[in-house]
């Protein structure tokens, strides 16, 4: 009986002994340091059509551009630029480039007319001259050639525009609304 008290005092005293070396790694655990590592992430995706007054893609006005004006549109300068995504399917299909544009009474009063033109990637298209106050869409069609890579640069230009003067300071050519390409 002594042996069987010896034994389970013994086997006790290793299990109260053991005990805590079981539990350490449950209750003591060190705090790991989580590394803070600056990600780089995914860049903003292209739009095809960029809508003047959209911060989203504000960024695609490379450009000739002034601030927001009431939430919807920008005044341009005689020289403007916008980066644009060609639609999925225009490298082969081709596409159509709309720059949706106000050419205001004060425009045409001071300079009779505005023409417009534009280039993408360096590849002009044909001007269109306007003469009266109005809204307006200047549409040309593009070749699937030059719809090819990711991006397409737009460079659009003006023959005249009205002069810096006391009222404003700035270089006003058109009232742009949106610069998109939709596919044909």
């Amino acid at each position: 009986m002594k042996r069987t008290m010896l034994k389970r005092r013994t086997a006790m005293m290793l299990c109260v002994a053991a005990l805590p070396l079981l539990l350490a790694p449950l209750g003591c655990r060190r705090s790991r340091k989580v590394k803070v590592q600056a990600t780089e992430e995914e860049a903003p995706r292209l739009a095809s059509i960029v809508h003047t007054s959209d911060p989203k893609t504000a960024a695609q006005l490379v450009s000739g551009f002034y601030d927001v004006e009431q939430n919807a549109w920008r005044w341009a300068q005689k020289r403007f630029s916008v980066v644009l995504r060609p639609p999925v399917g225009s490298a082969q299909r081709g596409a159509v480039l709309n720059l949706k544009f106000t050419v205001p009474d004060v425009t045409i009063t001071r300079l009779q007319n505005v023409t417009v033109s534009a280039a993408l990637n360096g590849s002009p298209l044909a001007p269109e001259t306007y003469n009266k106050a109005g809204e307006y869409t200047y549409a040309r069609d593009v070749p699937p050639n030059l719809l090819t890579g990711d991006s397409v640069r737009v460079d659009f230009a003006l023959d005249k525009a009205m002069a810096p003067g006391e009222a404003d300071q700035r270089e006003l050519g058109v009232v742009v609304l949106t610069v998109g390409l939709e596919l044909k």
